[in-house]
């Protein structure tokens, strides 16, 4: 250890609040970490006295029952660079601390180039077992790396178990051995695939342990119920008491006077303080004014969480945006987590709970769905619509401004919920793109997640939302997400559409519908809105409107057995009678005899049904049960008998169907190809977390069969079925095989990092960046395997002639100016010039045409084997990081937007999805007898582009237009490169909570 003098020669840097962050422990509650500064003697000196004298031995390997002032100077003056201590608080209190100090080869205190630290940790004893020390170890190890520190030594006494194991669990590389009584260990501070494993499994298992605090609490205080019926507080205490909560409730209300007091029956006190036992949640519904006094009071006597649906926040305006900051700040220093501000309130249904906080004035059914929303008026629609379609709820949140508790949290606590088989998410705002996309690719590979979002299009995030500001378009948002097994839909229809055929019935093998019913148009309608979504929709069954409920029993049965169908959609009208009235009862009569169907021993296909004017059929199939209880799924096939990626583009459908009518013998006889599924969207590896076991899969396509969902139109009920079929191909294929990311030849990274120090060293490069010349972009690109043709400037005749002659005939002449690049339309390329004369009089034309030679800075370029122009991309955005995007050159990219995404690092089966994906695949796979050109080597650049940005994050822009795809090989012949300095990233690092 260095002695006070020594410290006080060491040079002191300004304090790195980068460094302060909010963390959710492992039992649920959160802790602050930050510097310890010189102001922190007396917390440190009160900490200390209350760490029991064991815990004491086991840091000081001796007796040490207090620290001397020499001690506390030590341990609260630091550089912030050889010496660094942090803390973590509760309350303003430090609970834990870990501090380094940087050392030489002989253990010495030292200074940078040393890259050796001693590292040491103190808990208290109340607080040991909740991951403090954990989450200690993972915020001064990033410290460490950033001030050049590539080890930790930690000398720990052996009957400290608990020690051993915080840097043993890590999953950092380390060396271990015994000296002198003592444990020596050695952490390689590199993160590491299991390091990252380990840090993401405790972030899930602490933020879904959060969640699970705030829906399961042992009592509920409700603050700012008033003396009178009415009034947000009121209602919520009503709506409290009417679910059947099973836990405590208590009602606050500060302008209540002294003595007992009850309100709806249950007991009323002035204060948190006065209830005088312990509570788990509080529901705020005071002004915004009075919101701090109630979250004081709460803090200060163990309230875990809160529920503030208090308006008056960043929804607002500036000052709103500051007091919700506050609230924030307030509420995790006492370590609460916070749903809302303007929050709607929070729901669950299990029996053992039966918890309604929330404005809803019914308890909705308790089901498989798990329901989280942005907005209360939509959760308001959703829960009216699920409720009236017969949909159940495992738990609802409505998280209003959601400054704290947001999706993500959400989806960390369904990943594993076993009530939960389905998640339905509305979205006005994402404040973490890239967490969300891996988390909901992680619990997509487990459960569908179903995502509609609002404020797509208006540019900007909705009030009180803080989150950070994409450029890309909407589009490839979602074509991103659907990367991620997400199920993306347009509008809250669709929602409880997708959520109800999911949480009933099992998933689709394919993509082949069979279609029976009694009305010939409804038939044809279904068979056309199957073709529309990408489906194979077999010869429609007509049972012709005379059909009776056994005929329908008999024809679904049959369907159902039919190995050529993977899906089944039932149409119907009400039956006519003689006297031009509906027969009634004819809806229950027809419910039953389709379940009936359905329940018969026989392969597990989804059944939908699609109506005209027969509510009572739609109200009997809803009320017949409630979405299906949990049962275990079978596993999902292995990899080996998991078909490959499409190698051929999708094939449209060219024969109508048969007419209404054909026998019933037929029904199951498939029409030649009518189109496929969207290509499998690409993802990298599902998140693993840690060697324990996944939770059990739902919605696998032999899991079984639950109530049958209704639909009043055919549009909608093959909107949903086809989603499942998309979702169900991901599910199979690249959930569980999402590809590798192949290692290639003449690839030299450490050329390429060089080149790009050396170009970001030598200029001054805002954050905007600099886009390369031609050299350093050829000569980049070039380190991996990217090689771009030349090009030679031709600012005359003359020079252009001798161009030609380096290259060799035949060539192109272009012109490079930024209004005609890459528009071949307005006339500024001319090809095949074989001869000197044909490239004169080709100059002569161009400048005649479309200007002077200074203006159109024409070049020459050697001429490629024919082919097809592609385009291939590659940008970093703030928001949703390293995206690689293809399509075809020209109006079809352009005008029409047909690109692919995928985020970066791309896997094989990314990259030959990325070329499938387009509209415009057929171009490139011998459309109309043209000849395929060469896709794998197209999937090789894709990858090799892939692999550039994900290794050098300073690349932030890459563009390679046109990439001419010949059948044998590909030529680049445009390129350009922005270099700026590597935007932060959100998803790596320590975990924390969004700050404030």
């Amino acid at each position: 250890m260095q002695s006070a003098s020594e410290q006080s020669e060491q040079p002191e840097h300004a304090y790195p609040d980068h460094w302060e962050a909010d963390v959710v422990l492992r039992d649920g509650g959160t802790a602050r970490i930050r510097p310890i500064t010189a102001d922190d003697a007396d917390r440190l000196v009160s900490f200390y006295e209350q760490v029991s004298d064991e815990s004491k031995y086991y840091r000081f390997f001796a007796p040490y029952p207090r620290l001397s002032a020499k001690d506390v100077h030590r341990f609260t003056h630091h550089d912030f660079v050889d010496r660094v201590g942090l803390a973590a608080t509760v309350g303003g209190e430090f609970i834990a601390t870990v501090r380094y100090d940087r050392i030489n080869e002989q253990g010495r205190p030292a200074s940078a180039p040393a890259d050796e630290a001693e590292v040491a940790f103190l808990v208290q004893d109340a607080h040991q077992g909740r991951g403090v020390a954990s989450a200690l170890l993972e915020h001064i190890a990033a410290v460490a790396r950033e001030r050049g520190i590539r080890r930790f030594a930690a000398e720990v006494l052996p009957a400290n178990t608990k020690m051993i194991k915080v840097f043993t669990d890590a999953g950092y590389t380390q060396k271990r051995s015994f000296e002198d009584g003592s444990v020596r260990l050695h952490l390689d501070l590199e993160p590491t695939d299991r390091s990252l494993a380990v840090q993401r499994a405790r972030e899930q298992r602490a933020e879904a342990r959060s969640v699970q605090r705030l829906l399961a609490p042992g009592s509920v205080a409700v603050i700012g119920a008033g003396r009178a019926p009415g009034g947000v507080g009121r209602t919520v205490l009503r709506n409290l008491l009417d679910s059947g909560y099973t836990g405590r409730v208590h009602a606050v209300n500060a302008a209540l006077g002294e003595g007992r007091h009850e309100l709806e029956g249950v007991p009323a006190f002035r204060s948190v303080a006065d209830i005088g036992e312990p509570v788990d949640l509080a529901v705020v519904a005071v002004p915004a004014e009075r919101v701090p006094e109630a979250v004081a009071d709460c803090g200060e006597h163990g309230v875990r969480g809160l529920v503030v649906l208090s308006a008056g926040y960043a929804e607002s305006g500036a000052e709103g945006r500051e007091r919700q900051r506050a609230l924030v700040r307030q509420a995790r220093s006492y370590g609460m987590r916070i749903i809302g501000p303007n929050a709607f309130g929070i729901i669950n249904t299990a029996e053992s709970v039966r918890l309604n906080a929330s404005l809803a004035p019914q308890m909705p059914t308790a089901g498989r769905i798990g329901l989280f929303t942005q907005s209360g008026a939509i959760g308001i629609a959703l829960l009216a619509g699920l409720h009236r379609r017969g949909a159940g709820l495992s738990s609802f949140l409505s998280a209003g401004n959601r400054a704290d508790v947001s999706g993500n949290d959400l989806l960390q606590h369904w990943y594993d919920d076993p009530a939960t088989d389905v998640v339905l998410l509305y979205l006005e705002s994402i404040g973490n793109p890239r967490k969300f996309t891996r988390l909901a690719r992680r619990t997509a590979a487990v459960k569908p997640v179903v995502v509609v979002k609002g404020a797509r299009h208006s540019g900007s995030a909705p009030p009180g939302h803080r989150v950070p500001v994409t450029r890309i378009p909407h589009a490839t948002v979602s074509a991103l997400l659907r990367q991620a097994g997400v199920i993306r839909v347009d509008t809250v229809t669709e929602l409880v559409d997708a959520g109800l055929l999911l949480a009933d019935q099992p998933l689709p093998a394919g993509p082949r519908v069979a279609i029976l019913g009694n009305s010939e148009s409804l038939g044809l309608l279904t068979y056309d809105a199957c073709l529309t979504e990408g489906l194979r929709p077999l010869r429609p069954l007509d049972l012709t409107t005379g059909a009776t409920p056994a005929d329908f029993r008999t024809a679904l049965t049959a369907a159902l057995a039919d190995e050529a169908c993977d899906a089944v959609v039932v149409t119907a009208i009400p039956w006519v009678g003689e006297n031009g009235a509906t027969e009634s009862g004819d809806g229950e009569v027809l419910a039953t005899a389709l379940r009936s169907a359905v329940a018969a021993p026989g392969p597990a296909k989804p059944v939908v049904v699609v109506h005209v004017e027969m509510g009572a059929l739609a109200e009997a199939l809803s009320a017949a049960t409630r979405t299906r209880p949990a049962t275990p799924a079978a596993p999902l096939a292995p990899a080996a008998e998991r078909p490959a990626p499409a190698t051929e583009p999708p094939a449209s459908a060219t024969e109508p169907p048969a007419h209404a009518g054909t026998p019933a013998a037929h029904a199951g006889t498939p029409l030649p190809h009518a189109g496929t599924p969207a290509a499998q969207a690409g993802t990298p590896a599902a998140d693993s977390g840690t060697p324990d076991a996944e939770p059990r899969a739902s919605g696998d396509p032999a899991g079984p069969r639950g109530p049958i969902p209704a639909y009043p139109a055919a549009e909608r009920a093959v909107r949903a079925l086809a989603e499942a079929v998309r979702y169900g191909q991901w599910r199979r294929q690249t959930a569980t095989d999402p590809g590798r990311v192949p290692e290639f030849e003449h690839i030299d990274e450490a050329g390429a990092a060089a080149l790009i120090d050396r170009i970001l060293g030598t200029r001054a490069v805002d954050t905007r960046g600099v886009t390369l010349g031609a050299d350093d972009t050829r000569a980049l690109l070039g380190r991996y395997g990217i090689e771009v043709l030349p090009t030679l400037p031709a600012p005359t005749p003359d020079e252009a002639v001798r161009a030609a002659a380096r290259l060799g005939f035949p060539v192109a002449l272009k012109t490079t100016a930024p209004h005609l690049r890459h528009r071949p339309d307005l006339g500024g390329v001319r090809l095949d010039l074989a001869t000197e004369d044909q490239l004169r009089t080709a100059y002569a034309e161009l400048t005649d045409t479309l200007g002077k030679p200074e203006e159109l800075q024409p070049v020459v370029q050697a001429m490629v084997p024919r082919g097809v122009d592609t385009v291939v991309r590659a940008a970093i955005d703030p928001a949703v990081g390293a995206v690689l995007s293809f399509g075809l050159a020209g109006a079809a990219s352009e005008l029409l937007g047909d690109m692919s995404h995928r985020l970066v690092p791309a896997t094989d089966r990314d990259a030959a999805d990325l070329v499938r994906s387009i509209r415009t695949a057929p171009l490139l796979f011998g459309w109309r007898g043209t000849a395929p050109v060469d896709t794998p080597a197209l999937e090789e650049l894709l990858l090799r582009v892939s692999r550039l940005v994900d290794d050098h994050p300073e690349v932030v822009a890459i563009s390679l237009e046109p990439v001419v795809v010949a059948p044998r090989g590909l030529s680049v012949l445009g390129a350009t490169v922005r270099l700026a300095p590597p935007p932060p990233r959100s998803d790596l690092g320590p975990r924390r909570l969004p700050s404030y």
